[in-house]
């Protein structure tokens, strides 16, 4: 009997450390401006003044060496379209404010320019996706890269990750 649950608790132990290996952690992004699942406000979006929204990100794991903030919009007619990307953000960082940027190294987001490109869908309903990743090491990338080249310095680095998501319809002119 003994062995089976010194059996147990080691299997246990190895599928969580898998986990979190693999990414499998999980931290928390919020907002105050929207709930998760919610509607994104107007002024958030480019049928407004096209700020980032404040953002609170909470369980950064104590192994984090930096932070990466992706922002994208899955329903997007050609695939995937990237609105922020930001990498390097110290770990030690709980808060991003309304309308400002984290300190860290800027990637070009799919409108072509650096920074924030809010919601702003051709039509119908939208899903954005605020993603926090943290990572186990500095990424060696320079200022204007592209999502695809994230992804790919971020893989196997990934030691916990976070969601929020979003919704936004354009406003009818």
């Amino acid at each position: 009997m003994q062995k089976a649950i010194i059996a147990g608790a080691l299997a246990i132990a190895l599928v969580a450390l898998a986990s979190f290996a693999a990414g499998g952690a999980r931290m928390k992004i919020t907002s105050s401006a929207f709930q998760e699942g919610g509607n994104i406000p107007q002024k958030f979006t480019c049928d407004s003044s096209d700020s980032s929204p404040p953002l609170r990100i909470a369980e950064i794991p104590s192994v984090a060496k930096t932070l990466a903030l992706v922002v994208d919009d899955p329903d997007a007619p050609s695939g995937l379209f990237t609105h922020w990307i930001v990498w390097n953000i110290s770990p030690k960082t709980n808060a991003i404010a309304e309308g400002s940027t984290p300190q860290g190294v800027q990637g070009t987001n799919d409108f072509g320019k650096s920074g924030y490109g809010g919601p702003c869908p051709p039509s119908g309903t939208h899903r954005y996706y605020f993603k926090i990743f943290a990572l186990d090491r500095e990424l060696n990338l320079p200022s204007g890269t592209k999502r695809n080249q994230l992804d790919a310095a971020m893989k196997g680095h990934v030691v916990a990750q976070g969601e929020l998501m979003g919704r936004y319809a354009k406003q009818k002119r």
